[in-house]
């Protein structure tokens, strides 16, 4: 189904504050399916780049590694289009928030090598996008309950794209020697 909106088309009330910094790194010009097909080739082709011996580095105690990022992204595309999906599908069932932290050491991403988590990323992208085609312009300006607030189908997915932005550029700050 054809969908064009952009973030500029998004309105205050389709997401918590907490999100628009992820919003806020998204080109207002792009389109919700070219953001996931250009995020998708840039994030793979970004973590590529990285040095093997950087892979398992943190840039103080407590951090994730780079690998444990990737990993990070990873669920966090999961969980918001879990949301996505079940707003667009009109389900007013208030949705939980999710602690990032206590998924990390179970997903033992430190013990995956980057093809395997690269792949892991290009699946789960592949079916957020096919989730994205099937879904009506109507369908992703629905407004449910995402973390006891406001959320649209269509904040939920900008967020995705913005977010892997965010980590992207905090890698190239704290963990690369750019």
């Amino acid at each position: 189904m054809q969908q064009i909106m952009t973030p500029k088309d998004l309105n205050q009330d389709e997401f918590d504050s907490y999100y628009q910094r992820y919003i806020d790194k998204l080109s207002t010009s792009i389109s919700l399916k070219e953001g996931f097909a250009i995020g998708q080739k840039q994030v793979i082709s970004f973590f590529k780049t990285i040095p093997i011996k950087k892979h398992g580095y943190r840039y103080a105690p407590q951090k994730w590694s780079i690998k444990e990022i990737l990993q990070h992204l990873i669920d966090t595309e999961r969980i918001f289009m879990y949301r996505c999906f079940r707003i667009a599908r009109k389900d007013k069932t208030p949705l939980a928030g999710f602690d990032q932290g206590i998924y990390m050491a179970p997903s033992n991403a430190d013990k995956k090598t980057m093809e395997s988590l690269l792949n892991e990323y290009s699946t789960t992208r592949q079916s957020s996008i096919f989730l994205l085609n099937s879904l009506s312009e109507n369908d992703l300006k629905c407004i449910g309950n995402a973390n006891g607030s406001a959320m649209s189908a269509r904040a939920a997915a900008f967020t995705i794209i913005g977010h892997e932005i965010w980590h992207t550029e905090i890698i190239n700050k704290k963990y690369l020697d750019k």
